[in-house]
């Protein structure tokens, strides 16, 4: 294992200048860091998305391409706007209007991914001549040279061995007498084109670079100071959590907790990586290790919320006595690349929850009327929406004698539409209306975590 450390910063805090600057503070702080990882500045991957879609009329564009290039220039303007880097981003501000011009005509997910990589590519430019001009020797690294992933634009899965081999020939030789600067979130396939992880990719980025150069850890710097026990916009007596084990960290990312993408840990579970996660605008105030294991194990840890679920009941007198249904309902879903959350069956029906919008960089949702086509081939079909998955994070849960009676009782005049508890010993899920989400958390975390 090299001692090396992979840093990942999210939009705001390369937000501006200022931003950026406290980056490479905590950059140069950890002896380790070697390799950075960057999202694109707060707001410009949504004014990318917006351009790439090509609904938006001449005025309309005009303003979100000015409100892209004053990011830009207001970060270019406090480094002095120094040449050749403001050519550069120039040059790729008018690339961005192209692709926005193209997208009028005609717009495709390929178009939207080299749109929105423009983000990335732009705050690392950035950020590397920041690095250089404070005397920390910075190279700036496309990453679209090393993760390499299949074409699923919008959504692609990188190709984990043929990355590990690229970053060790191409990025492994950088790290000795330099700071790599690179790209979250993008990647390219086969041919060269520009792909995207899908919306909060860079996270993913990062570990799967710390895996493929296998460092000794990974830190994740974004704008709270650590993993807390809950959303504390919501509950004001949630408390940072100073440990946390792979197993309960992942399944707060898969359930609503913000502060990590849900792939993330994959690659760190991988390679045992330990992953740090803390505010770049409060560095001292510590955080959150992600561990494999830890000393405390509490049986509950944290509460979760993801809104916009929806809930999809399939119900057939052909489940009765049958086999294959379910077979069939998951190939469909499988071909349309929907992963599913959580599932619950009786006799002749089964209900199972999805994210609303899926995942994907563009933030359509995935349940297309062709899904709901074929699923309403084989059986009757209802779709619910306003609905908010509540999960439990903890330990032994499913082992525990009044673990789920504990629970509910914080909630006992709420009504709820799906529960789904003992398919793995670190959480107990369930859904609830999105107008009592908020009241549900509030109740749970006073109730067993105060």
């Amino acid at each position: 294992m090299n001692q090396v450390c992979v840093a990942k910063f999210g939009g705001t805090s390369v937000a501006n200048a200022e931003a950026m600057g406290r980056c490479a503070q905590v950059v140069v702080a950890n002896p380790k860091t070697r390799v950075v990882v960057l999202s694109a500045s707060a707001g410009v991957t949504n004014l990318l998305v917006e351009l790439s879609q090509g609904t938006l009329d001449a005025a309309a564009r005009a303003d979100r391409l000015q409100r892209l290039d004053a990011i830009q220039q207001n970060i270019l303007g406090a480094l002095g706007n120094p040449q050749p880097l403001s050519q550069t981003i120039s040059d790729m501000l008018a690339e961005v209007r192209d692709l926005a011009e193209q997208a009028t005509v005609a717009s495709d997910a390929a178009l939207v991914d080299r749109m929105v990589a423009q983000g990335e590519l732009m705050s690392t430019r950035l950020f590397t001549e920041l690095m250089n001009q404070q005397g920390h020797k910075s190279v700036w690294f496309d990453v679209r040279k090393v993760m390499r992933t299949d074409s699923r634009f919008g959504k692609a899965t990188p190709a984990i061995e043929a990355l590990r081999t690229l970053a060790q020939q191409e990025m492994a030789p950088l790290l000795a007498e330099n700071f790599v600067i690179t790209q979250g979130f993008i990647g390219a396939n086969a041919e060269g084109q520009t792909t995207t992880l899908g919306r909060g990719g860079s996270d993913y980025s990062a570990a799967l670079l710390a895996e493929a150069l296998n460092v000794a850890e990974l830190e994740i710097w974004t704008d709270v100071p650590g993993i807390y026990t809950t959303d504390p916009r919501m509950v004001k007596s949630a408390r940072p959590i100073p440990e946390i084990s792979f197993a309960e960290a992942a399944e707060m990312a898969t359930f609503g907790a913000k502060v990590l993408h849900p792939s993330t840990l994959q690659p760190a579970v991988r390679r045992n990586i330990p992953v740090f996660v803390g505010s770049s605008k409060d560095p001292a105030a510590g955080g959150t290790w992600v561990r494999s294991s830890t000393e405390s194990t509490p049986l509950f840890r944290a509460v979760a919320l993801r809104r916009n679920q929806i809930l999809l009941t399939l119900q057939s007198p052909n489940m009765l006595g049958a086999c294959g249904f379910l077979a069939d309902v998951f190939s469909i879903l499988a071909r349309h690349r929907i992963s599913v959350d959580l599932i619950t069956t009786s006799e002749v029906s089964v209900a199972l929850t999805l994210d609303h919008t899926g995942s994907q960089s563009n933030g359509k949702s995935m349940l297309s009327d062709e899904v709901l086509a074929e699923l309403g081939a084989l059986c009757k079909v209802k779709v619910e929406s306003d609905l908010a998955l509540v999960a439990l994070i903890g330990n032994r849960m499913s082992e525990v004698s009044g673990a789920g009676t504990r629970v509910f009782d914080a909630i006992d005049d709420v009504s709820v539409r799906l529960i789904c508890y003992g398919a793995s010993a670190h959480n107990l899920c369930f859904l609830v209306q999105e107008s009592q989400a908020e009241d549900v958390i509030q109740r749970l975390h006073k109730k067993l975590l105060d």
